[in-house]
């Protein structure tokens, strides 16, 4: 995984709408001392072009104003796309309008004279819950994403690889499907079927390390009845059952080699003969074959046919590894969590940006498969909506960020890094020492400013929140 810098967020617009000078001035000043951009207007006539053109996040509005009312800007603001936030500020005669704002949609409303701190936390509570608000609609976007045939990425490898699938699917010879444990191969098989004319016939799929040596050729070709002690009833065996669609030979590098022999002489002949049969039948399936491990090695060490590998070889389909594919990690991780979400009926729907961030810095050797995993645990721990880092197993959470291998490993480290393209910038290392700050003084964003020498807009701002 790269460690590439993800760009700061662009600070979230507030507009104001006050009438009175001197009361906007200081609105204005302390918003923006929150790291916030703002612009400020006198009348809901003069917001309305404001609004169009400037797409505030947060409308601040007194209710009194000349003109249209801020009850009535609220009401034009539910027609804007995305609707903002809205804050009403009123005099303690107008409360009862208040509430009536409050009930049109408004997120909360401020009396005269204003306490500034509730300014500052009733704009902040406002704008997190609308940041909430987004995440949450971008992750349900991600996990109602279509995928391909079960198959999931937007990455250049990934789209390549479905491409290739659509290709293959349209040929007859057998496929060889290579990749890592828990990439994904038998849904690339699946994929294969469901892309060619075969898909309303039948696909099997049959682990090859899970049969016992003396039983392969049995639940491969078949047996007659009385074939052998046990075999009361006579059998077709897988070839037979798929008989017009296709077979997955999942983990074929298992197969012993006499059992190989057969498998290679089915698909020059196109024949099979059952345990105990003197007749060879006809059959017609496609083979589709998967391993994790590189045949022409188990060719070199004489462990499978070499005639074999070649009569497979002609069509290989490589899926890639989840540590090629960064752009779809956090797009994985989105659909895995509503799917485990429902599935143990959790009102989980969110990851945080520190979980998310040690997803993203961990190289899951074991793929999708170990992605799936983590994401049930971190789902079945959570007891909120948001999963946090302490969810995630505990090799997940101990990883190492790029920066601290960097301090704790030397130089040798920083070349490896820099030649990876994983060094921090410098405008990264800042962000993370004021979060650390932050962390340390127990999130008090005004001592970390005093600490760190900046303004508390700077804290802010630096740390992306709203």
């Amino acid at each position: 995984m790269t460690g590439s810098r993800v760009p700061d967020p662009e600070p979230h617009r507030v507009l104001i709408t006050e009438d009175d000078p001197g009361l906007s001035a200081l609105v204005a000043e302390e918003i923006a001392e929150l790291g916030y951009r703002v612009r400020a207007c006198a009348s809901a006539e003069e917001a309305a072009p404001l609004m169009a053109s400037w797409t505030p996040d947060l409308v601040v509005s007194d209710l009194r104003l000349p003109g249209a009312s801020g009850l009535e800007l609220l009401q034009r603001t539910r027609q804007c796309s995305p609707i903002p936030s809205f804050i009403v500020i009123t005099a303690f005669g107008t409360v009862t309008q208040a509430v009536e704002a409050l009930q049109q949609g408004a997120d909360d409303f401020l009396t005269k004279p204003l306490d500034l701190e509730h300014l500052r936390l009733s704009v902040a509570r406002a704008l997190d819950k609308r940041r909430l608000q987004q995440e949450l609609r971008r992750y349900q976007e991600l996990a109602g994403d279509e995928d391909f045939h079960g198959l999931i990425g937007q990455s250049r490898p990934m789209q390549r690889l479905f491409s290739q699938i659509v290709q293959v699917a349209r040929g007859a010879g057998p496929v060889l499907i290579v990749g890592e444990s828990g990439v994904g191969k038998e849904l690339v098989a699946r994929a294969i079927h469901g892309e060619s004319r075969l898909v309303n016939r039948p696909f099997l799929a049959v682990n090859c390390a899970s049969i016992p040596e003396h039983l392969i050729e049995s639940e491969f070709f078949g047996h007659t009845a009385g074939a052998f002690t046990g075999a009361v009833r006579a059998r077709k065996g897988l070839f037979l059952e798929a008989d017009g669609g296709m077979l997955l030979l999942d983990e074929i590098a298992d197969l012993p080699l006499p059992t190989q022999a057969a498998l290679l002489r089915v698909l020059q002949e196109g024949t099979v003969r059952r345990v105990g049969a003197d007749t060879e039948e006809h059959v017609d399936v496609r083979i589709l074959a998967s391993t994790n491990r590189e045949l022409e090695v188990e060719v070199q060490k004489g462990s499978f046919r070499e005639d074999l590998f070649y009569r497979l070889e002609t069509l290989t389909l490589t899926v890639p590894p989840l540590r090629v594919r960064e752009d779809d990690l956090e797009l994985l991780a989105a659909r895995l969590l509503d799917r485990c979400a429902r599935r143990l009926k959790k009102e989980t729907h969110r990851i945080s940006p520190e979980a998310l961030a040690r997803l993203r810095h961990y190289a899951f050797p074991g793929n999708v498969r170990e992605l799936q995993n983590a994401i049930e645990r971190a789902v079945t721990f959570c007891e909120g909506p948001t999963i946090q880092v302490e969810h995630l197993p505990v090799r997940i959470q101990k990883m190492p960020s790029p920066e601290e291998q960097l301090f704790a490993n030397g130089s040798d480290t920083s070349r490896r890094l820099l030649s990876d393209g994983m060094l921090p910038t410098l405008a990264d290392m800042e962000t993370r020492y004021i979060r650390y700050v932050v962390e340390q003084v127990k999130g008090n964003k005004r001592r970390a400013a005093a600490l760190l020498g900046v303004s508390r807009g700077t804290v802010y701002r630096r740390l992306g929140e709203r």
